[in-house]
């Protein structure tokens, strides 16, 4: 490893020694060819810093993994977390080719393509940890940012250079606010004030009575899971999906793929105190996919509708809530 950085630091005492860190992040060392190969992908020359990293342990989980700030953020009020650091690769998802690596965040997720996706957070994609190489070039020494999804992609500069975060990391046990957290989420969830598009079409679905209601249990539900409000693609989430398409659809008239995408942030991902504060649209768009592909969404000449046997589901599904 280049002595030029971290050479007062116990590297083998930064990293967690875990199977979960070793199975989703680290990958061997990389070597020359590799290094030059990811980035002519991703189109920025790697800080030389966070590549002497890298050939100590090729990505993984920091013992101290959390970032102070001096301004509040969608994770909380003085500080980041991060889940890992990504590694120089495309074997494991978690690195910066991989599945879930640094384009996949920026075509994805809509993250801004100003340099590269370096460590993911605990949020599952709701906030990142980026190389920022706009000041500099993609030749020069990128500054370390936060960016927050959850508030339209707001940028929190962190750290002048890689080398400066990685020292300026701390453990969590300095920031234990899992309770409070999880409290405010679940206020928000049962007290929150809804959108108005959402007040709207909860207000048109005569067919059912208490439809906020409804609503709000099976967040509740799936914030209790979580331990936050997020949407993914699990079980309860993509019952969200199906229930928000179908208020939708009591907006009255055709509806076209690209108007309900267009649209669909305008419900619960934002507007509104009942809110997740973000989405990523390739999970809107996956749900859609595939409920076209069950027969649950009919596509008929470019307009989109559920079929009634869906829609009567979907009600006895909302009835036993």
């Amino acid at each position: 490893m280049n002595q030029a950085f971290y050479g007062d630091m116990n590297l083998d005492a930064f990293w967690e020694n875990s199977q979960y860190a070793h199975e989703e992040y680290e990958s061997d060392p990389p070597t020359d060819e590799l290094i030059q190969s990811m980035e002519e992908e991703l189109g920025y020359k790697l800080p030389a810093s966070y590549i002497a990293l890298m050939k100590h342990r090729n990505g993984g989980v920091p013992v101290n993994a959390c970032f102070p700030t001096e301004e509040p953020t969608s994770w909380s009020e003085d500080h980041i977390a991060i889940s890992g650091i990504l590694g120089i690769g495309r074997e494991k998802a978690n690195s910066l080719g991989g599945e879930f690596g640094s384009l996949f965040m920026i075509e994805d997720w809509g993250y801004p393509n100003i340099g590269v996706v370096i460590c993911d957070c605990p949020s599952a994609g709701h906030d990142v940890v980026m190389l920022d190489y706009r000041k500099c070039g993609p030749e020069g020494e990128p500054e370390v940012i936060h960016v927050d999804q959850e508030a339209d992609y707001e940028i929190t500069f962190l750290a002048k250079d890689f080398e400066t975060f990685v020292r300026g990391l701390i453990h969590e046990d300095a920031y234990d606010t899992s309770e409070e957290d999880f409290a405010r989420a679940l206020e928000r969830v049962a007290q929150g004030a809804f959108s108005p598009l959402l007040q709207e079409l909860c207000e048109k679905a005569s067919e059912l009575e208490g439809m906020e209601a409804k609503i709000r249990s099976i967040c509740t539900r799936i914030t209790n899971e979580k331990g936050y409000f997020a949407l993914h693609a699990d079980e309860l989430s993509m019952l969200m999906y199906d229930i928000q398409f179908w208020l939708y659809e009591h907006k009255g008239g055709s509806i076209t793929r690209e108007q309900y995408l267009a649209d669909y942030p305008s419900m619960i991902a934002f507007g509104g105190e009942f809110s997740t504060g973000g989405y990523a649209p390739s999970f809107i768009t996956d749900w859609l996919d595939l409920r076209i592909k069950q027969g649950v969404v009919i596509v008929n000449d470019q307009q989109i509708r559920l079929t009634d046997e869906a829609r009567q589901q979907l009600i006895k599904t909302l009835l036993e809530h």
